[in-house]
C-alpha cells in the first residue's frame, strides 16, 4: 500500500470514528490541550480509553464504551487547577483558512480556537542549556500528553527551559502557513523573553513530532530569515514581536519529515541544524531516506537516527503504557541532547 492509499484509509476510518465518538472526543480535547491543569495519571487513563474506543470495529462496541469515557472525562474536569496560558496573538490571529463549522466533529479544535503555549521551567538554581518548544503531532488531543508533555519533562530533567505549543494543527484544517505562523510567534515570544528565561537568544530549539515536524518546516519555510508575516498575510498588522527573529537555532524533527515527493523552496530560508529520529517500521522511513541527501546538498547540518523495530508515534509512550516498549527508541532523548549541546556550542 502506498502512502496516499494509507492516508486515505486512515481518513476514512477517522470519519467513521468521529461520526460516533466525535462529540465526546471534542469535549475531551481541552483536557489534553490544557494538560498542566489536570492530574496526569487521570489523563493517561483517558488516553487509554480513547485509544480503545478508536480501535473499535463496530458501532455497538464503540457505543458501549462511551458512558464510562464520559464519566471519566467529567471527573477529570472537576479537578481542574488552571495553569498560566500564554496566548500567542493579541486579538488578531492571522488566518487563511475559511473554517467556520465543526458540526461533524472532523477536527479536534473548533473555529474559535486560540493558539497558546505553556512554560515548563527549571528551578532558579539550575543554569539552562537553552530552550525547546515542543509541538505534538496529529490533530493534537491525546498526543500532546506523550509527545509534548512527557518529552518536555525528559528535557527539563536534562537542563532545558521547555514550552508546550498548542497551535492550529497543520491540515486539521489549517495550512502549514498558519500552523507555522503560530510556531514562529511562540519562538519570538521566547526569544523576546530570553533574559527572563535565562537563556541566550541563539539557543532556542523547536521539537516537532509527526505533523508537528511539518509545522516546524512551515515555520522555517515562511518565517525564517527576512521573511515576514505580511508576506503571507497581507492584511496582518505587525507589532513589536514581529521585529524579533523567528529563526529556530535547532530543529528536532521526530518522525515528522516531509513527504518524499514534496517540493520545498529554499530561497531565502534560514534552515537550522536538524536532528531526525525515525523508527525502521515507521511509514516515514521512505521520506527521511529521500530528505537527508536533499538537506545535505543544501549545506544543512543534519543528523539522522533510525531505530530497529519501532513504528510511528512512540515518543513519550511510557507515560500512557506504563512501561518502555522500545528501549532503543528512548535513546533519541540522549542523542538529541548531545546534538543540541554541540549545535549551541557552535553558536
Amino acid at each position: 500500500m502506498d502512502m496516499k492509499e494509507l492516508f486515505k484509509k486512515m481518513r476514512e476510518h477517522g470519519r467513521w470514528v468521529r461520526s460516533i465518538f466525535g462529540e465526546e472526543n471534542l469535549a475531551a480535547v481541552p483536557l489534553f490541550d490544557e494538560c498542566l491543569s489536570y492530574p496526569i495519571e487521570d489523563l493517561a487513563e483517558l488516553t487509554r480509553m480513547t485509544e480503545k474506543i478508536e480501535s473499535c470495529t463496530t458501532e455497538e462496541e464503540m457505543r458501549s464504551l462511551l458512558p464510562a469515557f464520559k464519566k471519566k472525562r467529567e471527573e477529570i474536569e472537576a479537578k481542574k487547577r488552571p495553569a498560566g496560558k500564554i496566548f500567542l496573538w493579541n486579538g488578531e490571529i492571522p488566518t487563511l483558512t475559511e473554517y467556520t463549522d465543526n458540526s461533524e466533529y472532523l477536527y479536534n479544535h473548533n473555529p474559535d480556537f486560540e493558539p497558546f503555549m505553556y512554560e515548563m521551567l527549571l528551578d532558579e538554581s539550575v543554569t539552562p542549556k537553552g530552550a525547546i518548544l515542543f509541538c505534538a503531532g496529529g490533530d493534537h488531543g491525546f498526543p500532546v500528553l506523550c509527545e509534548a508533555y512527557q518529552s518536555a519533562l525528559d528535557f527539563l530533567e536534562r537542563g532545558y527551559q521547555c514550552f508546550l505549543l498548542l497551535n492550529r494543527p497543520n491540515l486539521n484544517p489549517w495550512t502549514d502557513k498558519e500552523a507555522g505562523a503560530d510556531a514562529a510567534r511562540a519562538i519570538r515570544i521566547i526569544r523576546a523573553n530570553a533574559e527572563k528565561y535565562r537563556i541566550r537568544e541563539d539557543n532556542i530549539a523547536y521539537a516537532g513530532f509527526s505533523n508537528g515536524g511539518l509545522t516546524g518546516e512551515g515555520c522555517i519555510r515562511y518565517y525564517s530569515g527576512n521573511k515576514t508575516m505580511k508576506d503571507v498575510f497581507p492584511g496582518y498588522t505587525p507589532d513589536a514581536l514581529d521585529d524579533v527573529s523567528a529563526d529556530m537555532n535547532a530543529f528536532l524533527c521526530i518522525y515528522g519529515p516531509r513527504m518524499h515527493d514534496a517540493v520545498f523552496d529554499y530561497e531565502g530560508v534560514v534552515y537550522p541544524p536538524t536532528f531526525h529520529a525515525v523508527g525502521m517500521e515507521d511509514f516515514n522511513l521512505e521520506n527521511i531516506q529521500a530528505l537527508y541527501p536533499e538537506l545535505v546538498s543544501h549545506g544543512i547540518y543534519c543528523e539522522v537516527h533510525t531505530f530497529s523495530g519501532v513504528p510511528h508515534g512512540m515518543a513519550g509512550r511510557r507515560l500512557v503504557d506504563g512501561y518502555v516498549k522500545y528501549p532503543n527508541f528512548e535513546t533519541w532523548i540522549i542523542l538529541a541532547d548531545s546534538f543540541l549541546l554541540h549545535v549551541f556550542a557552535r553558536g
